[in-house]
């Protein structure tokens, strides 16, 4: 039988991030405030963007280590074992025993957009005191991957650490909010998505001439590369003074939850096997393009063996 977990690197990604238990309603459309409306199937996933990323580059052939904090409930331990069989290393996730674990409410319409509402919980207990028990972490990683769903304090802690040490640090802006000098100067990468990009750059995006003003102004703040993904139209890069602009790959959308975090753990998986950042990108477009095919977070991050062997 295959071991879907076989690790295909030497190298080791550090992730920094939230676990949440998903709950997901389909519906026809998004209730209108003050309305009610009648859904279709429910669905209870694993999910949380931090671990939504881990799972998805460790799915792909990567060693990964996961940093997290979740309750002592049945939604935290839960989130630990299965973490645990997807071949990570839970060495450092934390056990918050005043908070519960975080959970997520997801509504997904006929389109397959969805809306989500976060309640933290554990997930905002992750505190820079936490990490400094975990510099082994960062120490054995290659490239340290963050989102926004933990304590911004914990994530310029780990960004300052990671760089001091020359490590790549990588960060998923979202959920989108604006962020300090100091940390975007410690990213060796930002993958926004349109909405962040508009954020952090203070420029609207309306077309591609304004996403790449958008991508070289965030440059211009600090961050070493630069790239916003678009959804259906793939994915803009900017680095080293240049754009390069990766098409997506044409499917029928089911489900578009986790495309982002599936894009950002195999892009991650990409550039650890030395990809080049165009390279790593395409790859990711094509995972991310499998995932919105599949209803829900997690679940629907795919193998590698669905993708090819090979990324280029």
């Amino acid at each position: 039988m295959e071991n879907k977990n076989k690790k295909i690197s030497p190298k080791r990604l550090l992730v920094v991030g939230s676990s949440n238990t998903d709950m997901v309603i389909k519906t026809d459309h998004f209730p209108r405030p003050g309305e009610t409306v009648l859904g279709g199937t429910f669905f209870m996933n694993p999910g949380g963007k931090g671990a939504n990323q881990a799972v998805a580059a460790s799915r792909l052939g990567i060693a990964v280590t996961f940093i997290c904090k979740t309750g002592n409930d049945i939604f935290g331990h839960q989130s630990h074992q299965l973490l645990e069989e997807e071949g990570i290393d839970t060495s450092y996730v934390f056990s918050d025993l005043r908070n519960p674990s975080g959970v997520a409410l997801i509504t997904v319409d006929a389109h397959a957009e969805n809306c989500i509402v976060v309640a933290s919980g554990a997930n905002a207990n992750l505190l820079p005191s936490d990490l400094e028990k975990a510099e082994e972490a960062i120490n054995h990683s290659d490239i340290v991957l963050m989102q926004l769903e933990v304590p911004i304090e914990t994530v310029e802690y780990v960004a300052r650490v990671a760089y001091d040490k020359s490590k790549k640090v990588i960060l998923n802006p979202a959920p989108a909010r604006p962020l300090s000098k100091e940390l975007i100067a410690n990213l060796y990468l930002i993958t926004p998505n349109e909405t962040e990009a508009e954020i952090l750059s203070g420029i609207k995006i309306t077309d591609m001439e304004s996403a790449k003003a958008a991508a070289k102004e965030i440059n211009r703040r600090g961050a070493e590369n630069v790239v916003i993904t678009l959804g259906a139209k793939g994915a803009l890069i900017y680095g080293n003074g240049s754009f390069e602009k990766v098409d997506a790959f044409k499917v029928q959308a089911v489900d578009t939850t986790a495309a982002g975090d599936v894009f950002n753990g195999a892009l991650c998986a990409a550039l650890l096997e030395g990809q080049s950042l165009p390279e790593a990108v395409r790859f990711a477009c094509k995972a991310a393009s499998i995932s919105v095919t599949r209803n829900g977070a997690r679940e629907s991050s795919p193998y590698r063996n669905e993708i090819g062997l090979t990324i280029k």
